[in-house]
């Protein structure tokens, strides 16, 4: 199978390169697009030789081009990207783009019928009507590659089997527990410390906010299309338990298994089969035990902000995602602190009635619309911590 990475460069398409680099026998490279990071794509152009790159980044495409092989043809911008995916036959694409700026090649992908693995939360967030209409359109398959949204996929079965219940688990991010005060102080490096997972910076700040995991909701809600009020969240430090789906007997199915995103990237890549992965055998007996607390919803209160966004529909969900986007940005500027991410996503999104958006151009209006307003309340903010 031919494979082409969106976001090749970042934490989940290094990860998706060791898988493929795992299974020449299966999986060839078949094409890459990245932003900007010329030495991570040159050396992901000596381990594979794909036919094609893309840098969306003008100069560093071209940076990019002088040291590209014989064979590997190299682009520049999201448009080239594009018609790539438009003009390839059926291979199985990564969505693995950090943000609303994968969302473009992500429906491209899906309309021609790929099969596509998606690791990008925030187009599933912005535009799961979409999304789905496009798979549906293109014949293709959809499969997750969130940890989460896969372990819940395989828990299933068979995706039109009825469930009761979805359970995200979370890790609680590293400041679980920590009292109000002390989080007015948290500085971004410790925000980047994540207990257990190795993700790119956005990522690991959702975490540490839960924003990630209110995104997460709002993705299950698209992919399993599962009503809000039955999916819950439960923060589970350890992961090790991925996720939960529960069946009207009250019976639980949990996927368990080691915190490595190798494993749902394979899946996604080799379902219905399953390779070997090589990671160590889950040694349930040295772990001891698996414990689960409720979400502290008031000092991280993303899941309920996106919640609120779900369940007020329309274009709430794009201004969500544009909003903590923009936030995350300043927080790791250091231009806000870490509890103005969620201040600032609650403030947005509370000053913006929900408006339809039936469209691409619909949902990137409403994008532009909140990142202005994001942009002009941390502007504000900086003023004010400037002279405090």
């Amino acid at each position: 199978m031919n494979v082409v990475v969106l976001g090749a460069t970042g934490s989940i398409g290094r990860q998706t390169a060791d898988v493929v680099a795992q299974h020449p026998d299966r999986l060839r490279m078949r094409g890459l697009v990245a932003h900007r990071d010329v030495e991570g794509m040159e050396a992901l152009m000596v381990r594979f030789r794909p036919a094609w790159v893309v840098m969306t980044d003008a100069e560093a495409a071209a940076r990019v081009a002088a040291r590209a092989a014989a064979g590997t043809a190299v682009e520049a911008g999201m448009a080239r990207a594009v018609a790539r995916l438009e003009d390839e036959p059926p291979l199985a694409v990564v969505a693995a783009m950090s943000g609303f700026v994968g969302l473009t090649p992500t429906l491209a992908a899906a309309r021609r019928g790929h099969r596509l693995g998606l690791a990008n939360k925030e187009t599933m967030v912005a535009a799961g009507h979409l999304i789905r209409a496009a798979v549906r359109q293109g014949g293709g398959q959809l499969l997750p590659m969130d940890s989460e949204h896969s372990a819940i996929f395989q828990a299933l079965g068979d995706p039109a089997r009825p469930f009761r219940r979805l359970i995200l688990t979370a890790t609680g991010g590293p400041f679980r527990g920590w009292p109000r005060e002390r989080l007015e102080q948290v500085s971004v490096g410790a925000a980047l410390q994540h207990p257990v997972w190795a993700m790119g910076q956005k990522n690991t700040i959702d975490s540490a906010t839960l924003m990630n995991k209110g995104l997460e909701v709002l993705e299950a809600h698209w992919l399993f299309d599962a009503p809000l009020n039955q999916i819950d969240v439960v923060v589970h430090p350890e992961a090790i338990v991925h996720s939960l789906v529960e069946f009207a007997d009250g019976a639980l199915l949990a996927q368990l298994g080691r915190p490595d995103m190798h494993v749902p990237i394979q899946l996604a890549l080799s379902w219905p089969e399953r390779w070997e992965v090589g990671l160590p055998d889950l040694d349930l007996a040295a772990l001891g035990r698996l414990t689960f607390e409720p979400p502290d919803h008031d000092l991280f209160p993303g899941v309920r902000l996106a919640r609120a966004a779900g369940e007020a529909g329309g274009s709430a969900p794009v201004v969500l995602n544009a909003a903590n986007e923009v936030a995350v940005e300043h927080f790791l500027a250091g231009s806000l602190s870490f509890l103005d991410v969620t201040r600032l996503v609650a403030d947005v999104l509370g000053h913006r009635a929900p408006v339809l958006v039936d469209s691409l151009e619909a949902i990137l209006a409403a994008d532009a619309e909140a990142r202005a307003a994001a942009r002009q309340w941390a502007g504000r903010r900086e003023g004010r911590r400037g002279h405090g």
